[in-house]
C-alpha cells in the first residue's frame, strides 16, 4: 500500500510539472512576440536595459495579457488599471527602470536592486546602499516588512499565501499583504533564464 501511495505521489508530481513546463512555454512563446515592441521602445527610449530583460519582466507582470504589458500604470498614475496600451506600458516601464538603473550606478549597489526597486520603488535603491549593496530575499523581505506593508496600512504583518517556484524554493511561500513582492527580482532572474532558454528552441 505504501509503495503504490509513493508511486501515485511521484506520478502526480511528474504530471504537474510537465503541465506547468508545457504551460510555461507556451505563455513565453506568446511573450516572446512583444520582442519587435520592446526593440522599438528600447531604441526610441535610449534604454540601456537589455531585451530579454524587459521580456522577462513583461512575463513576471502579466505573461503579456494585459494591454498594461509590464504593469507601469502606478508608476504613471499611481492607480492600477490606467494605461490601455502596451507601447505606452513599455515607454513608461522601461523609463522607470532606466531611471533605477542610473541611481543603482550611483548607489554603487548591484542592477537587480534596480529590478526590485521596480516593484518596491527607488527608495530601495538607498535602503540597500546603507546595507551591503546587494540585494537578497532576506534583505527585500525586511524592507516590504518594515517599511512597504506599514506605508500601505499592513502594521501586524499580515501574509497570504503565495505559491511560486521562487517562494517554494525559499522555503515560505507567502507574502505580506500591502508589501509588494520581496521574490521580484529572483522571479525576473528565473524567468530571464526561461526566455533565454525558449528564444534558443524556437530559433533552432
Amino acid at each position: 500500500m505504501l509503495k503504490r501511495l509513493r508511486r501515485l505521489i511521484v506520478f502526480v508530481l511528474v504530471l504537474g510539472l510537465g503541465l506547468w513546463s508545457a504551460r510555461t512555454y507556451l505563455a513565453i512563446k506568446h511573450v516572446l512576440t512583444y520582442r519587435p515592441l520592446v526593440q522599438e521602445v528600447l531604441a526610441e527610449t535610449g534604454s540601456p536595459a537589455g531585451q530579454d530583460l524587459i521580456l522577462a519582466m513583461i512575463f513576471t507582470e502579466t505573461k503579456g495579457k494585459s494591454d498594461d504589458l509590464i504593469q507601469s500604470s502606478e508608476s504613471l498614475a499611481g492607480l492600477p488599471g490606467h494605461i490601455t496600451d502596451n507601447k505606452e506600458s513599455l515607454i513608461q516601464g522601461i523609463t522607470v527602470l532606466s531611471e533605477n538603473f542610473v541611481v543603482a550606478d550611483n548607489a554603487g549597489v548591484d542592477v537587480w536592486t534596480a529590478v526590485q526597486a521596480y516593484n518596491f520603488g527607488t527608495a530601495y535603491i538607498d535602503y540597500v546602499a546603507q546595507r551591503g549593496e546587494v540585494t537578497t530575499v532576506d534583505l527585500a523581505k525586511t524592507y516590504s516588512r518594515e517599511v512597504v506593508a506599514p506605508s500601505l496600512g499592513n502594521t501586524d504583518g499580515q501574509t497570504y499565501p503565495y505559491y511560486h517556484p521562487v517562494s517554494i524554493w525559499h522555503g515560505e511561500p507567502k507574502l505580506l499583504r500591502n508589501g509588494g513582492n520581496y521574490y521580484y527580482a529572483k522571479q525576473v532572474q528565473l524567468n530571464l533564464t526561461l526566455i533565454k532558454l525558449v528564444a534558443t528552441i524556437e530559433e533552432n
